[in-house]
């Protein structure tokens, strides 16, 4: 049996002949205010506390490190912290909410899932804190199904959420009661399929001519969970809108035409007059794309409706996000979808490679990172797509032990440590290999977390006149938390 190709494959493969396409560089740092440009550090009041995954530890907490006078010749490999230069504010980190992880989750007895939604969602703990809804089915469901299925209904008098009362509704409930502050965006992976050329919901693309009926359509999906006590507080149009995967799977091609007529003649202005505080968030797809978002928010009228873009990290370079910003600084960022594969064998391991994309995300103006599944069994199921994609826990479907994988564990350093409203500050080094992203929270707290992906090494961070040593293991991510 031929092996599945990995998502990231395909969607590299699928962007080769993209005109947008970014050509990788050297990092540009995006530019702060001048009102913060003085370095505000004062002297630490604490000593460091410092957790660790490397090896056999996770997130496990090391001795304390103390800050002393810097040195005037400076450590080889230094991070300077500036916390006087200051950037996005954080909204949180988190995954998606597919058909396939809810059903996953389901299937836990009531104190089994209690006990890791507490795990995963409750502020003591992992406090994940931002969540995706997948508007009808994705690849990861259970099966294909829109809300309203069948011949042509443009009054949309079929319209039903009911296949979403079983479990995925319950399970947006519950943990939203671990974590009250949880954050709930939407994306549609495609409209009904009567909506389209090929009646399909499996690849294709809209017949503009039911724009209005399908804002419409969307409408009744929030308006819908809003009544089911699960408000959603933004919105994608397309996931993924330059593929429509070769019709393997929920797919829509959106040409960057519909999406700015959809959103600004249609979706927009709908909300708008209903009274609905949803945000709108475009693309939904891969850096390469950048080009493509700013020519879109060009137009006045589409810009309106625009709060922010959202991003894949399949493909591409995050430094565009900064180009995107420098451009429209009045628009957010917002990571919205990468996962590993359960094929992966660095799946339970590879907690450096998702720390530096996280980091990396965060360097250039994101301000969530949302995952893709939360939970799948061994096997990536439940699945009707061709990819071989795995949770951020798998949930074995037959003694229901929990596996935590090295995105898990990447996410910890970030989500236990970081809190909504933190700033990011800046933070600088000439050390090769260290990956590094820092942030204030709103207590005064500041935190560092730094991915080394190499052999073991030995680091100086400096925060104004003051310096402390620390030892970051091989392949580790560690973080580092003073007030």
């Amino acid at each position: 049996m031929a092996r599945k190709t990995s998502r990231r494959k395909f969607l590299g493969l699928s962007a080769l002949g993209l005109a947008a396409a970014a050509t990788p560089g050297k990092l540009v740092r995006p530019t702060a205010a001048a009102s913060e440009r003085r370095n505000e550090a004062s002297n630490p009041r604490s000593d460091i506390s410092i957790r660790v995954t490397a090896g056999d530890e996770r997130f496990a907490a090391a001795p304390k490190a103390a800050w002393r006078l810097a040195s005037p010749t400076p450590g080889v490999d230094q991070i300077r912290l500036n916390p006087g230069t200051k950037f996005q504010t954080i909204l949180g980190f988190g995954g998606a909410f597919t058909d396939a992880a809810c059903y996953t989750f389901n299937r836990l007895s009531p104190g089994e899932r209690e006990q890791l939604f507490h795990e995963l969602f409750h502020p003591s703990e992992m406090g994940l804190s931002t969540g995706r809804i997948c508007v009808g089915a994705s690849d990861y469901s259970t099966k294909l199904y829109s809300y309203d299925d069948g011949d042509p209904d443009p009054d949309l008098t079929r319209f039903s959420i009911d296949h979403d009362r079983q479990y995925i509704l319950p399970m947006l409930r519950q943990a939203r009661q671990a974590n009250p502050d949880l954050f709930l965006f939407s994306s549609p992976w495609s409209p009904p399929g009567w909506m389209k050329f090929n009646n399909s919901m499996l690849g294709g693309s809209m017949r503009n001519h039911f724009f209005p009926v399908y804002a419409k359509y969307y409408l009744k999906f929030l308006q819908a969970y809003a009544a089911e006590g699960v408000p959603v507080q933004a919105l994608t149009s397309q996931n993924e809108v330059d593929t429509d995967q070769d019709g393997r799977m929920p797919a829509c091609i959106w040409p960057q035409e519909y999406e700015i007529q959809f959103i600004r003649d249609h979706l927009g202005p709908l909300l708008e007059s209903s009274g609905q505080s949803t945000k709108i968030w475009i693309l939904d797809h891969n850096y390469n794309l950048w080009g493509r978002v700013l020519d879109s928010l060009e137009d006045v009228k589409f810009r309106k409706y625009v709060d922010a873009a959202a991003w894949h990290g399949y493909y591409g370079a995050p430094e565009t996000m900064s180009k995107v910003h420098d451009a429209f600084p009045d628009k957010e960022m917002h990571w919205t979808e990468g996962g590993p594969d359960y094929t992966d064998p660095g799946y339970l391991t590879d907690w450096c490679k998702w720390s530096g994309t996280f980091s990396g995300v965060l360097n250039n103006w994101c301000r969530s990172i949302t995952a893709w599944n939360l939970a799948l069994d061994e096997r990536g199921h439940p699945n009707i797509g061709p990819f071989p994609c795995g949770g951020v826990v798998t949930i074995d479907s037959q003694s229901r032990q929990v596996t935590r994988s090295g995105q898990y564990w990447a996410f910890a350093h970030y989500s236990r440590a970081i809190r909504r409203g933190a700033r990011r500050i800046d933070s600088q080094s000439d050390a090769a290999g260290l990956g590094h992203v820092a942030v204030e929270n709103p207590d005064g707290q500041q935190v560092l977390v730094v991915t080394n992906a190499g052999p073991a090494r030995t680091a100086e961070l400096q925060l104004a006149n003051k310096a402390a040593t620390v030892s970051l293991k091989e392949n580790s991510v560690t973080t580092f938390v003073w007030k």
